[in-house]
């Protein structure tokens, strides 16, 4: 009898729309953006029920349902989700301040019931409030006749969510009906699944979230190790990511071709993150070294012992050259005070040398030599130079403050991150990670390290990583060894970089010609690093 009363349209109607809840159910499982998601629900649940509007409402950690999507076709009506429009209606308690339940609104008795409502007719309902809705009606000239409120439950039989369905409307004449049997259904199987794609893209959002902390959180423990370098990993993703987007929207070049989805940002984002992270096992004192003297402290203050030592052997010398001459007093005094001003001019000048520097001159290296080879004689009675051979290295450093050894454990680093990032279980979405990280001190002419790789062999991401960390250190305000570089200075020294190929030139193009410099600098430098550019004359420029 049963299947005489159904007719054949009405089949194939079901039919249909199964094939669309199924379409739906794939379609939510591969939606990764939460407010993209929110409205494909509400929207599918309206064309699967026939529906004229609808609203979507998320529960709330603070027991309210929050107005997350509001549709009418109707009405023209669309705020909330991707709409850039926000719902400016306030959340809806799902308690009274007394701890009773607020259920004479019928989408919150069913969040709190967990059950749902199908209301044929709001305005002949005699058990939830409707007042308000009805108000809308007169204000807007719209009928809100039959509702239907289906609760979204977590696995764990939560609520986590309602959708409300407004106005059924029959297929062929559109006018307002009643939601039957067959509509709830359905609509209440797309929640269930709805429900569950929340909850699995917010346990993925979660553990995206802790993954990320617990990167910055490792990030930040390396910069605080030393007060120099405090925000260099923070610096150095943001850089390699304002560089990333800048080549990925280029249309011109060689590099025009390249591009990069929200997958391969984030990666990038987690390597820049992460390039340093085998500075955990660095020494302090080498991180931290500000001066080329400076072990424990700063061994220029020995020096200048010594050259008060030199000081008195100069003065003595003087006294008893005037005893055997009988030398006019006035003249001795022009001696010594002639003799201390050069031991005086010497002391300055290495305490210009023990500073670092981007380069140190030969013409400077000599002299310092010939300063070093100065004879004292040391408190105990024996004869020294002014420097030790290990003092004299030292301030005769071209870059920087690090010796040879001290640079060797510095550039250690980059061979202990590479064995930290390539033991961990990466997702596919992360894999290129070690490669990215590892690559940064690598040169496009293979004469970086650790492996020596040339920039046919390194990603193009790896490229974009190895500019960043040297713009950042050039421009970087806190380190120990130079005072903080104007702007200008800093892109001149980046061009000779390219000029020497250590650096990738079409990068370094698209660097200068989109002033992602600048957009760097007016977020992290100091004011007074700002000064002028004139990109006509950074080294090795090539406008595209």
């Amino acid at each position: 009898m049963l299947e005489q009363e159904i007719k054949p349209d009405q089949i194939l109607d079901q039919f249909s729309r199964l094939k669309s809840l199924l379409k739906v159910s794939i379609a939510l499982s591969a939606e990764k953006d939460p407010t993209r998601l929110l409205e494909m629900i509400l929207k599918e649940a309206k064309k699967i029920a026939v529906a004229d509007g609808g609203t979507l409402y998320t529960r709330t950690d603070d027991n309210k349902l929050k107005f997350e999507i509001m549709l009418n076709d109707t009405l023209n009506l669309h705020t909330g989700g991707t709409s850039g429009i926000p719902v400016i209606l306030p959340p809806l308690s799902l308690y009274e301040k007394n701890g009773e339940p607020n259920l004479d609104k019928v989408a919150v008795c069913a969040a709190i019931k967990g059950k749902t409502i199908n209301i044929p007719n709001a305005y002949a309902d005699t058990e939830f409030e409707f007042s308000g809705t009805q108000a809308f009606d007169r204000q807007s000239g719209y009928y809100s006749k039959s509702f239907l409120t289906v609760p979204m439950k977590n696995n764990d039989g939560e609520v986590i969510g309602v959708l409300q369905l407004i106005n059924a409307l029959n297929p062929i004449t559109k006018e307002i009906t009643v939601f039957g049997t067959a509509e709830q259904e359905l609509v209440e199987s797309l929640a269930s699944q709805a429900a569950m794609s929340l909850v699995n893209q917010r346990l993925l959002n979660d553990q995206r979230n802790l993954f990320e902390s617990l990167i910055e959180l490792i990030a930040t423990a390396i910069d605080d190790k030393s007060p120099y370098t405090g925000g260099h990993c923070r610096r150095v993703s943001e850089l390699t990511l304002m560089l990333a987007d800048a080549v990925n929207n280029t249309d011109e070049g060689p590099l025009k071709e390249f591009v990069m989805n929200e997958d391969d940002y984030y990666e990038l984002k987690v390597a820049g993150w992460l390039h340093d992270c085998g500075k955990i096992t660095t020494p302090e004192f080498v991180i931290d070294k500000s001066t080329k003297l400076e072990t424990i402290f700063d061994r220029i203050h020995l020096v200048d012992a010594r050259f008060e030592i030199l000081k008195r052997d100069a003065e003595i010398s003087l006294l008893r050259e005037q005893l055997s001459s009988d030398t006019d007093t006035q003249d001795l005094e022009a001696k010594i005070t002639k003799k201390f001003a050069e031991l005086d001019e010497e002391r300055d000048f290495l305490h210009s040398c023990n500073k670092g520097r981007e380069f140190m001159s030969y013409e400077w290296k000599e002299r310092v030599f010939h300063i070093a080879q100065h004879r004292l004689t040391m408190p105990d009675g024996k004869e020294g130079y002014l420097l030790s051979e290990e003092e004299l290295d030292n301030l005769n450093i071209t870059k920087g403050t690090l010796n040879p050894a001290e640079r060797k454990v510095i550039n250690s680093h980059i061979n202990v991150s590479i064995s930290m990032l390539d033991t961990l279980p990466y997702p596919k979405y992360l894999k290129n990670v070690p490669e990215y990280a590892g690559g940064h001190h690598e040169h496009v002419d293979g004469s970086g390290y650790p492996k020596g790789l040339t920039g046919e062999q390194m990603s193009v991401q790896a490229r974009i990583m190895g500019l960043a960390d040297i713009f950042e250190a050039l421009t970087a305000r806190d380190r120990p060894y130079k005072q903080p570089m104007p702007l200008s200075l800093a892109l001149t020294i980046l061009g000779k970089e390219k000029q020497a190929n250590h650096i990738d030139s079409d990068l370094f193009d698209i660097f200068i010609h989109q002033k992602v410099y600048l957009k760097y600098a007016k977020k992290f430098l100091l004011q007074k690093q700002l000064d002028e550019v004139n990109i006509t004359e950074i080294p090795g420029y090539n406008p595209l």
